[in-house]
């Protein structure tokens, strides 16, 4: 996977097409579907972050589209250059499915979370938003997590919008540098 994540990270700096995959090539778990989010850093700095939430295509064909779009289509940052790659650290991080959490109030859903293991994705109407495990070692305190992830949304922190639903799930995250 880090190779895969490295070999379009460093195509897309270069302007370079995708390089297609062979799936019949690639090694067990990288045929199957899977979910994955590229994660790219400037030292402690973030430089670009994409996934997806559900497994929808081979994990392979994810990771590959995942860590190109975190190079040139973060909307928070403008598209990678080949001269910020000296160093540029990245990891890619697997996602468990996700699962609902039965959460009516704050209270119960702060009471579910377990901190450092569970990613987090809420959803109230079209906001969605999600934090990746990684997150905790920001945002270790279970209300600012949830209040910086209610914000990401486009909530109000300290909030409890009606119908708001939310889901965990785990990961594993393997990391690298150019």
């Amino acid at each position: 996977m880090l190779e895969l994540a490295a070999d379009a990270i460093r195509r897309a700096a270069h302007h370079a097409p995708a390089r297609p995959i062979a799936l019949e090539q690639e090694p067990d778990p990288l045929p199957d579907p899977g979910a994955s989010f590229v994660t790219l850093k400037q030292g402690e700095t973030l430089r670009g972050c994409i996934g997806t939430l559900e497994a929808h295509r081979p994990l392979a064909a994810d990771v590959l589209h995942n860590a190109r779009a975190a190079a040139l289509n973060d909307p928070r940052f403008p598209p990678l250059r080949t001269s910020e790659l000296a160093g540029l650290a990245y990891s890619v991080t697997l996602l468990t499915a996700s699962r609902p959490m039965e959460a009516a109030q704050r209270k119960g859903l702060l009471d579910q979370l377990q901190p450092g293991r569970d990613g987090l994705v809420l959803q109230a109407g079209a906001r969605r938003a999600t934090f990746l495990p990684a997150v905790w070692e920001q945002l270790p305190d279970p209300e600012t997590f949830l209040d910086a992830l209610l914000q990401k949304a486009g909530l109000a922190p300290g909030s409890w919008p009606d119908g708001l639903q939310a889901w965990r799930y785990g990961s594993l995250e393997v990391a690298g540098e150019l």
